[in-house]
């Protein structure tokens, strides 16, 4: 596994996350501590965890317990209230058996309105404030999917430690300010802040109400085009890592991809975008009905 430093955090994480999603929505916590222990014997070293994510916390809290000193652990919050968030943070820390967590992240921050209740008084961040004075959280993030000028606006705000947000190949098959992460990439470039990718194997929304994968996204699933996509999610600077997406019957392919990682030029960059193009990917956001 390759390793790469998560912006000003300092931690040296692998190159994909454990995504909490996918144990978190599977059919027995047998399966989702299976999953979660391959990934660690792959030399997977960071979780990326939230209460919204099903049974995650509460399949995953003892073996994340069990080996806490191996993971860097960025737990969310869908609280945007400073009370709530201060629940929220500690019904957390007791699920996972936690002392601390090394990230804590603003969850799915999407529209204006939330960000403005997160910054204003009695907000959520008066809530991560203190807690990281108490040293329950080490460095603060944000989370955002689906507008990534709002991501801009938080950066301007306050001057967060990490974010995850969407960084894939199918986005620029048809870029707009909504789906473009690259002026998002390049603030995080100078402000050395740690970039954790999401969604980098999505070719498009569902077209049909079958679902083959757990994933509200159709994802690539061939080990080719998996290796496309990963490779060009992590040749993006400064990405660290990926999350790996909420189907764990896919990470095998997904650490497969990563464990041989191929960073690619721009010119072989725009040949995947074309690639994907070619085969009928499209941007998740905005939504096209």
């Amino acid at each position: 596994m390759f390793y790469k430093v998560l912006g000003r955090t300092g931690y040296k994480v692998s190159i994909v996350t454990i995504g909490g999603c996918g144990p978190g929505f599977t059919s027995t916590v047998d399966e989702a501590v299976k999953a979660f222990e391959q990934a660690l014997k792959e030399g997977l070293n960071m979780v990326d965890i939230a209460p919204s994510y099903g049974n995650a916390e509460t399949y995953l809290g003892p073996i994340i317990h069990q080996y806490r000193n191996r993971f860097v652990i960025a737990e969310k919050t869908l609280e945007r209230t400073k009370e709530g968030a201060w629940r929220e943070l500690k019904t957390s820390l007791q699920r996972l058996g936690a002392k601390y967590f090394d990230i804590y992240q603003f969850h799915a921050v999407n529209k204006l309105e939330e960000l403005e209740e997160i910054m204003g008084e009695g907000g959520a961040l008066e809530a991560f404030l203190e807690a990281r004075e108490q040293g329950l959280i080490k460095y603060i993030g944000l989370t955002a999917h689906a507008d990534m000028r709002l991501v801009v606006r938080a950066l301007e705000q306050f001057d967060f430690d990490t974010i995850l947000i969407p960084v894939y190949a199918a986005a620029l098959t048809s870029p707009s300010p909504e789906n473009d992460f690259r002026p998002v990439l390049k603030i995080a470039e100078d402000k050395d802040i740690g970039v954790i990718a999401i969604k980098s194997i999505a070719r498009r929304r569902w077209k049909t109400d079958y679902r083959s994968y757990n994933t509200w996204y159709e994802p690539f699933t061939e080990q080719e085009d998996i290796d496309r996509a990963v490779w060009f999610t992590l040749s993006q600077i400064p990405v660290a890592t990926y999350s790996m997406a909420c189907d764990v019957r896919l990470w095998p392919k997904i650490i497969r991809a990563a464990k041989r990682l191929k960073v690619l030029d721009p010119n072989e960059q725009e040949e995947v975008v074309g690639h994907f193009k070619d085969k009928g990917s499209e941007p998740l956001f905005p939504h096209k009905e």
